[in-house]
């Protein structure tokens, strides 16, 4: 198993959040390529959706794109996500995660974030990598994977 790499990055709110934050929590971390996209959206709304049934279960969630904190909290608002944005405008939390990388879009190639998700267990041990998502129904498949870990 792998730790979840050290990040200190601005929130959706211009908070500085870190690793700390969210010791001791099983923590979904997932990385999206750009707010209020059409994936995006349903991706973020299905974390939406299931918040509560995660909260209940002591999973914390965090998004994280390259995208702005003004942007985050322009997506935040617009669709009422209760979970914490992360802005990684320099990629190197998203980098660290291995979300960066070649992607196909139209028959070109280019680099960007992979839509991966990292289920992460009170330790900070990555204990299930989601890579390349559906956004649709990818919260009731962290949420089946999460119960299956947690007994």
């Amino acid at each position: 198993m792998t730790k979840l790499p050290s990040f200190s990055l601005p929130d959706h709110t211009g908070e500085t959040r870190t690793n700390a934050d969210f010791a001791g929590k099983w923590i979904i971390v997932y990385c999206y390529p750009k707010d209020d996209t059409p994936g995006c959206t349903t991706e973020a709304c299905g974390f939406r959706d299931s918040f509560v049934t995660l909260t209940e279960k002591g999973v914390k969630v965090i998004g994280v794109s390259k995208d702005s904190v003004a942007s985050h909290k322009k997506f935040a608002q617009k669709f009422d996500l209760p979970f914490t944005l992360l802005s990684d405008p320099e990629l190197g939390f998203i980098k660290d995660l291995g979300a960066w990388g070649l992607k196909k879009f139209m028959g070109k190639e280019y680099e960007g974030i992979l839509r991966n998700t990292y289920l992460v267990d009170p330790k900070g041990e990555i204990v299930r990598t989601f890579a390349g998502v559906t956004p649709a129904g990818h919260a009731d498949e962290l949420l089946a994977a999460i119960a299956e870990l947690q007994g």
